[in-house]
């Protein structure tokens, strides 16, 4: 029989943390928020944990231990992994300010990828970086609530992905699943708009071809003036298509033409 997982509090992990100077890796599996919320109503201070080796810091568990440890460490690593499971809010102010203290660091793209179970966005730096610095992974098997989360997410990571100029939509899966007629009504709709908005200044989107019908749905004109302070700086727009040409973005198009706002529309 195994052996149930122990809890460390954040603070005793820090602590021993804090006696390892030449750590370059740090891999944490936490538990559920709940549980941390309780022992966190009045956490002690400590004095911030410095790692000049830290490289990577790899986390799954709840936001809340997470947000724990990353405001008492010290610096931003080249690499932060975090993955949740069974959330369903997201706020992340002091994984802002831990991602704030990284000198010299500027991003550049953001690219999302959905599955059937999952959906992770990685933050990339400026340049044509193939690492990200920055991706959040979350689990979850409902494509709706997956964009719910994604677009959580995006609004707390708005700082951030207010200043990229490249974003990527991918699908990991089968097509069909991610094209569901149910899947862009309603609360999914919404839920994509709120994930668009914060890339005021993206200069470039490219789109899987198992989004383009749910994404072009949510780019056109049945909200007011949508289109037009949707992705304000959009100048192209890329997409991957396997059937025949089709006009799903044609009025997008015709709208930023019409508004002097030209996007140039093309298929990879």
């Amino acid at each position: 029989m195994s052996s149930p997982p122990t809890y460390f509090h954040p603070n005793t992990l820090l602590q021993w943390l804090s006696f390892m100077p030449r750590l370059e890796t740090l891999i944490v599996f936490a538990i559920s928020n709940l549980h941390v919320e309780m022992q966190l109503a009045h956490p002690p201070v400590t004095t911030p944990v410095t790692l000049p080796n830290f490289h990577h810091f790899w986390f799954q568990g709840g936001s809340s231990y997470m947000e724990a440890l990353v405001h008492r460490i010290t610096p931003f690593p080249e690499k932060l992994e975090v993955c949740f499971s069974n959330e369903s809010s997201f706020s992340f102010p002091r994984l802002m300010q831990f991602i704030n203290t990284a000198e010299n660091l500027k991003f550049g793209g953001v690219r999302f990828k959905f599955s059937e179970w999952r959906v992770s966005v990685g933050v990339y730096p400026h340049g044509e970086a193939k690492m990200c610095a920055l991706s959040t992974t979350v689990i979850d098997w409902d494509l709706d609530w997956q964009a719910s989360s994604m677009a959580q997410i995006s609004n707390s990571f708005n700082q951030i992905f207010s200043v990229v100029e490249r974003l990527s939509l991918e699908f990991d899966g089968d097509d069909s699943w991610s094209s569901n007629e149910h899947e862009y009504n309603g609360f999914g709709r919404i839920e994509w708009h709120r994930l668009l908005n914060s890339f005021s200044n993206v200069k470039t989107l490219r789109i899987d071809n198992g989004f383009v019908k749910g994404v072009s749905r949510c780019l056109e004109l049945d909200y007011g003036d949508l289109s037009l302070w949707l992705l304000p700086e959009l100048q192209e727009l890329a997409y991957s298509w396997s059937g025949k040409p089709d006009d799903a973005f044609t009025s997008f198009i015709d709208a930023r033409q019409n508004a002097g706002r030209p996007v140039t529309l093309t298929r990879y």
